[in-house]
């Protein structure tokens, strides 16, 4: 079948999500898991990044078994189109299970088709769910780099996971060397700036003794005017 939609300007700003999934076993450093982009890619090429990508126009569309806690998907909203929190959710959960096989998502059917992207994670018998996503960072490409995205970053627990934490056996070849880092060892890895950023705010975040939640504010790199300008959602 021909795709007759319009092409996409990967030169124009676009929404993206990322997943910072964090690791906790029992006596062992926390870890995050993540990949690195291919030399070859026109956006950050080489670099160790987490899963993620841009919003597609399906997002917008895909079902939850658990939407996304209340204050995430406000502050998800705040600056930003209406209904734009659940599809990058959606973002978030779909480039998690393309980028590393991963599911997180509850045993039940889909109601009604499943999209084209979402196959493989509904054939295991599995709807997505946002429950334990948690909105951490937000981040706008500056000017002038090939690709511009601005990308929200949501963690996870580990634990949240569905099946082996360590079968990357169902991922597409977007990343390679996908493995978990420990957070002390993470930031001496070939890393974009932001991602440095956000593994300090990450760093900050947690305990090994305390669940994953809801932070009290949210940090905003903003580069869409003349100069950078830094604050917090939800102060």
């Amino acid at each position: 079948m021909t795709d007759t939609r319009p092409p996409v300007d990967k030169t124009a700003l676009r929404d993206a999500a990322s997943v910072i999934v964090l690791r906790r076993d029992a006596n062992a450093t926390p870890s995050v898991l993540m990949g690195q982009r291919g030399a070859g890619a026109a956006f950050m090429p080489s670099k160790y990044v987490f899963p993620g990508g841009a919003l597609d126009a399906t997002d917008w569309e895909v079902p939850f078994a658990s939407p996304l806690p209340a204050p995430d998907h406000a502050r998800l909203e705040a600056d930003a189109p209406a209904g734009i929190g659940g599809a990058l959710a959606a973002a978030a959960l779909r480039e998690l299970w393309e980028e590393t096989g991963l599911v997180l998502g509850e045993k039940t059917s889909w109601p009604g088709a499943v999209p084209t992207d979402w196959q493989g994670f509904a054939d295991l018998g599995f709807l997505p769910s946002a429950a334990n996503l948690h909105f951490v960072f937000r981040a706008i490409t500056p000017p002038g780099r090939p690709r511009r995205f601005d990308a929200r970053f949501f963690l996870i627990d580990a634990g949240a996971i569905q099946g082996d934490l360590d079968d990357f056996s169902r991922a597409c070849d977007e990343l390679s060397h996908l493995h978990w880092v420990p957070l002390p060892e993470a930031r001496a890895l070939n890393l974009p700036f932001i991602t440095e950023v956000v593994l300090a705010e990450i760093a900050a975040l947690i305990t090994t003794k305390h669940a994953l939640g809801t932070p009290h504010s949210v940090p905003f790199f903003d580069n869409r005017g003349p100069r950078s300008e830094f604050r917090r959602i939800g102060l």
